[in-house]
This record gives structure tokens, C-alpha cells and sequence, in this order.
């Protein structure tokens, strides 16, 4: 896709759109005035993820009645966090992300500068990538140390890496000036005002590595974040690449103290002090109409609840077709999906230890990627079939950030690997029925491979410390969250579903609204809260 191919408005909405925009000016939006509401809220939220969380916390935060109906027995969606026996607490999902700065304290969340009671916690090394042939470690919030050891390991290749960065750089600044101007811009000097987004806007992550970089191993050492994005560099936007990489490296990546649990109970406290209400054990079964507008919801136990806005944080087949019960709303909604791709899912071996092995092993780094190969395109092709053997997995060490993270003398680690839905499927039916023989075998069979991967390559003994050990799997997130495929993160972050190509806020019903990775812009903590702000905001204006 060329500039040239865009009409001007569509192609400058696209590339303003495409990452979040700076914290908003809360005067510009409306607030409730006094007296009675015609409905029971304002807006109802169905699902406590943290873009529900965010989108009901700006309705209360303008004064506004909010409800966020949550079916879990608690709130957060993916920033949950579960306790087992032992002592032992383990994260859903975090593993690092960035946060604000003030008075010297990480702890300003994305426009809720009100919340501090949520302290973030740098990681010792932003992470560590070890391959076949090397082992690095990158520094936190030091972009120009990262490059100096990559020219160092590959001095042929000095000025590529340099350029590439620049690259980079230049891309986050262009997307920052044309968001700036809101679309304010003379096309005819597009090309010189804005350089890299015009060399690089239609381009995937691999393809923009490749205008610089010629060594395989090189490019798979610099792609190794793209297992945060669910997509391997030949599929992946390199603006959901690029842009939030260079922010990882200069901003650093951070934990928040507790779990990610403590993040979510945060945005609860703040919206609910405001006399907004999250009801839990709430599942939503159906999204009210009236004359074709949405006007409240019903729940599993009968309830009935009214709004004048009803936002989804759930995924558009979930809204669009279970809760809304229109076919054919969902099939000419489905009709446009059909160029998206759902996201890949996840393998998770929870593990807790009955002594302190990362001490003894003198490990110090908090987040490490094991990696078999150079060649991320094979990996995740393999991860799509779940093949375990052959693949990577990440390590998290997170008592090397908190101290207080696990009993004293044990450790908390997890074990994750990207991993599609297809390999699961054959197991659903009899999973959901109750019958889970078959289905636990086989997730005892992955687990022990990865842990002998990590014992192998990082921790030696990790086997025998193990005291407490859970499995989740693509149904597992399936099971909790109801996303189709166990996605974790919505739509794949392609060339054509990323930016303003993503599926928006607005449905085709009046006064239905969506929020969080489905959603602009995407998946990922950085994402899915100023989701729920967008969303608040883009309601807001219509009111």
C-alpha cells in the first residue's frame, strides 16, 4: 500500500492513528451534570480487563455513573495474578512494561496521574537473549549501549546497525510530528517533511531490517522482542516493532511492585472511590436493544442493567455474536474480518521452588529469552503447530526485582512459549465436558520439556526444586477469557490490522462501543489503557 493509493485523508487518519496519542485535555470533554439519570449508569463495561478498567475509570473520573460487569471472581482479564499453596503467587501474563516518572518514583500510569499507590520496579537488565552462539545482555534505558554491542559482536555490520537505529528514530519522531498536527499536512512535501514514514509505512519489521542488515543471525538477535508481538518480522508491522522497541530501550522496562493484580485492584479502587461499581461472579449474556440501539445488558442471573453506552472488552466475536445475538450484524462484521488474522496463543509453566536456585546459581537477570536458533520464521511456524522441542521459551526471574516477590528461601518462576491454538483443538470437546485425562497428559508432556530446556540452558537442579507446578494452555486462556483461538493478543499486528486499518471503537450498533486489544490500538499493557481512554474519549465527543 502507497501513499499515492490512499486518499489524503484516509492515509494521514492512518498514520495519526497508529500508536497512542499524548494524555489527554480532560477539560475539553463533558461532564455529568446533577439530577437523575434517565438509565441506571451512564456506561456499562462488560469485562474487567485494564482498557474496561481505564474506559470506566475516565467515565467516573468526569463524573459519570459507571458499571463494569466482570465474570471472574476477580478483576483485570490478563493482569491477574493466582495463589497456590506454599506461599506461592504467580502473574497471569505481565513481564515487563514502561511507566512515567515523577519525583523520582515509577509510578505514573498513562494519563491517571491520581493513581499512586502502584510502585513499578526497574528490571536489573531490560533482558537477556541467549543463542546458540551468544549470550547478551542489554542495559536498561541506555539505547546507545545496545548499539555499541551489537556493532561489537558484528563489526562488519557497524554502520547497518547505526542506520537502522536511526531508522527507528526517525520513524518515532515522523509518527510523533504527523500526530502532532492531526492530519494538518501539505501532501505535496509529504515525502521530505516526513521521510521515514514515507519509506517505511507499508513496510513490515523484517522488511525495514533488511534495507540495512545482511547477517541472519544479526537480524534475529536484533527481532527478538517480536515474541512480544505474537508475529515473527516477515508478519509484523514495523511500526508495532520499531516504535515501541526504541521506547523499551530508552524508557526501560519495569514490574509493578506486587503483581500485575496490584495494577488492576489500582484502577478498581480509583473508579469505585468515584462512586463507580465493578460487580464480579457477573457474567453478561446478553446486550440489550432498543430501536436498534444498544441501551443495557442482562446477566447469567437474570439482572438487568441500563446505559446510555455500552463498551465491550471483550473480543468482537464474543460482542457481535454470543452478546449481541444479531446474525446477521456478525456476518457482515465477519465479512470484513476476513483479511485480519487472530493472534497467536500461549504455553505457560507456572513453577514454584522450594529453595532459593536463583541465588545459588548466581543468575541475576530477571527476564531471559532461551532461543534454539537464528530463524525466527521457522520458530514460529513450529510454535503455530506446537512443536515445543524445537522452539524457544522465556524465563522470568522476578525475585531478581523484588525481594519480597516469593517465601523467603524459594523462588517464583515462569516459563513461556508462544504456541497456536490448532495442536488444542482435537482436546476441546472433552476438555469442556470434564474429561481432561488426555488433555493433561499432553500438557505434562510440553511442560517437561520446556523445564528441561530451562534446567539445560539456565537453571541446573530446576527439576528437582519444584514444589508447586500449573499448566496453562491455548484452552486454558480460552477457558478465562473467551477469546476465539485463546488469542492473546487480539488481531496480529499485520501491515493491514494495524493503525487505522484496526478494527475502531464504534460497531454497527448506536451507543455500542469496543475496547482493549481488539481494538485500536492493539494489544500489550502500553495499549490496551489508553484503549480505554480513546474509547471514553470518542463517547464523550458524541455526547
Amino acid at each position: 500500500m502507497d501513499a499515492h493509493q490512499l486518499p489524503r485523508r484516509d492515509f494521514l487518519n492512518m498514520l495519526a492513528s497508529a500508536f497512542p496519542a499524548a494524555a489527554l485535555d480532560w477539560n475539553a470533554f463533558p461532564q455529568r451534570s446533577a439530577g437523575k439519570s434517565p438509565s441506571d449508569y451512564d456506561v456499562i463495561v462488560i469485562g474487567s480487563g485494564l482498557a474496561g478498567l481505564a474506559c470506566a475509570a475516565s467515565f467516573e473520573r468526569q463524573g459519570f455513573k459507571a458499571l463494569v460487569l466482570e465474570q471472574h471472581n476477580k478483576p483485570g482479564g490478563f493482569a491477574t495474578s493466582f495463589k497456590r499453596p506454599g506461599g506461592f503467587n504467580f502473574d497471569v501474563s505481565l513481564h515487563s512494561t514502561t511507566v512515567g516518572e515523577r519525583d523520582g518514583r515509577f509510578n505514573l500510569i498513562y494519563n491517571f496521574p491520581e493513581i499512586t499507590d502502584v510502585d513499578f520496579l526497574l528490571h536489573p537488565t531490560l533482558f537477556r537473549a541467549i543463542y546458540p552462539q551468544h549470550d547478551l545482555r542489554v542495559a536498561q534505558r541506555d539505547p546507545g549501549a545496545y548499539v555499541a554491542q551489537l556493532c561489537q559482536l558484528f563489526p562488519d555490520e557497524s554502520e547497518n546497525i547505526k542506520g537502522l537505529f536511526a531508522d527507528m528514530q526517525g520513524l518515532a519522531e515522523d509518527v510523533g510530528r504527523i500526530s502532532a498536527k492531526q492530519g494538518q499536512v501539505d501532501m505535496s512535501n509529504f515525502p521530505t517533511e516526513f521521510p521515514f514514514l514515507f519509506k517505511f509505512h507499508s513496510k513490515t519489521w523484517g522488511e525495514m531490517a533488511d534495507t540495512r542488515i545482511r547477517d541472519p543471525k544479526l537480524k534475529a538477535m536484533i527481532s527478538v522482542q517480536c515474541g512480544y508481538y505474537g508475529l515473527p518480522p516477515s508478519k509484523l508491522s514495523c511500526f508495532y516493532y520499531a516504535l515501541p522497541f526504541m521506547g523499551y530501550l530508552s524508557g526501560g522496562g519495569f514490574y509493578p511492585k506486587g503483581r500485575s493484580q496490584d495494577l488492576s485492584n489500582a484502577f478498581v479502587k480509583y473508579l469505585t472511590d468515584r462512586g463507580g461499581k465493578v460487580l464480579l461472579n457477573s457474567r453478561v449474556d446478553k446486550i440489550l436493544l432498543s430501536n436498534g440501539a444498544a441501551s443495557g445488558v442482562r446477566t447469567h442471573d437474570g439482572r438487568t442493567f441500563t446505559a446510555r453506552a455500552v463498551v465491550s472488552n471483550a473480543s468482537p466475536h464474543e460482542t457481535l455474536g454470543r452478546l449481541l445475538g444479531e446474525p446477521d450484524i456478525l456476518a457482515a462484521e465477519e465479512a470484513k474480518w476476513k483479511n485480519y488474522s487472530i493472534s497467536i496463543s500461549s504455553f505457560q509453566v507456572f513453577l514454584g521452588l522450594k529453595e532459593d536456585l536463583v541465588r545459588k546459581l548466581g543468575i541475576t537477570d530477571s527476564e531471559i529469552f532461551l532461543e534454539t536458533s537464528y530463524d525466527p520464521e521457522t520458530a514460529y511456524a513450529g510454535a503455530l503447530r506446537g512443536d515445543v522441542e524445537n522452539g524457544g521459551v522465556g524465563v522470568t526471574l522476578y525475585d531478581n526485582i523484588d525481594s519480597d516477590y516469593s517465601p523467603k528461601g524459594k523462588n517464583t518462576i515462569n516459563l513461556m512459549t508462544l504456541q497456536g491454538y490448532d495442536h488444542w483443538d482435537k482436546y476441546r470437546a472433552d476438555y469442556s465436558a470434564g474429561d481432561k485425562k488426555a488433555y493433561r497428559k499432553e500438557k505434562e508432556r510440553m511442560a517437561a520439556i520446556l523445564i528441561a530446556k530451562a534446567e539445560k540452558a539456565l537453571l541446573p537442579g530446576l527439576a528437582e526444586a519444584i514444589q508447586v507446578k500449573e499448566v496453562g494452555t491455548p484452552l486454558t486462556n480460552l477457558r478465562y477469557t473467551g477469546h476465539p483461538r485463546g488469542a492473546i493478543y487480539g488481531w496480529d499486528q499485520t501491515v493491514n490490522n494495524s493503525g487505522n486499518a484496526r478494527v475502531g471503537h464504534t460497531t454497527p450498533v448506536k451507543n455500542l462501543y469496543m475496547a482493549g486489544a481488539w481494538s485500536r490500538p492493539g494489544h500489550g499493557y502500553g495499549a490496551v489503557i489508553p484503549s480505554g481512554v480513546e474509547c471514553f474519549a470518542e463517547i464523550a465527543k458524541s455526547w
